[in-house]
This record gives structure tokens, sequence and C-alpha cells, in this order.
């Protein structure tokens, strides 16, 4: 995905919370809601968890219950490297024409 493609909220944060381990679902929800207080409904997770899925950043691992755990791939983690450094960019420059570095 090149970075003029869409790239929405709900997939970075997906990415950054399983760049830490595998989760399921709603450990994914938990982990977004606890770390940047913002609650992601399950229709918005698992559409982008679906969208993600197809692009190969994550897949599904096994698991013995019936939830369904997800890890990041290799492709994945080379996606969020390149989006996180973008927003680095975009924020130093942002700080530096407010004159704060």
């Amino acid at each position: 995905m090149s970075s003029i493609e869409r790239f929405s909220e709900p997939t970075l944060f997906i990415l950054i919370s399983l760049a830490e381990s595998n989760k399921h679902g709603y450990a994914i929800m938990e982990d977004i809601e606890i770390s940047y207080d913002i609650k992601i409904g399950p229709g918005t997770l698992y559409g982008a968890i679906s969208r993600i899925e197809k692009l190969k950043y994550i897949e599904s691992v096994p698991s013995k219950d019936r939830r369904k755990p997800y890890q990041i791939t290799s492709e994945g983690r080379e996606f969020l490297q390149e989006k996180l450094r973008e927003m680095e960019n975009v924020t130093n420059l942002g700080f530096k024409r407010l004159g704060m570095i």
C-alpha cells in the first residue's frame, strides 16, 4: 500500500496493539481504549481487521477456544513503521513551524 492510499486510525491502533503481542478482537478493543481513551465499536474494529487481514498486515493464529487471536505480520510491521515515520515527519514539521524545535 502506497502512502497515497487510504489509511485510517483504526488500522494504526490495531497494528500498534498487535505489535506488542497477539490479541483477539475484544483484547484489541480494550487495549485501544486503555492506551488512547478511544472506543472503537465492534463493527469498526472487525471491518478494519478484515481489510488489513486481506492486505496481509495481520493474520489469525490457532487458538484452543472460540476467540480468534491475530498477530502482526512482517509486512504489517514494515507498513506500521512507514506510517509512524510519516507521522513523525509531519509532527516535526508542525513543531518546527510553531518554533518549538
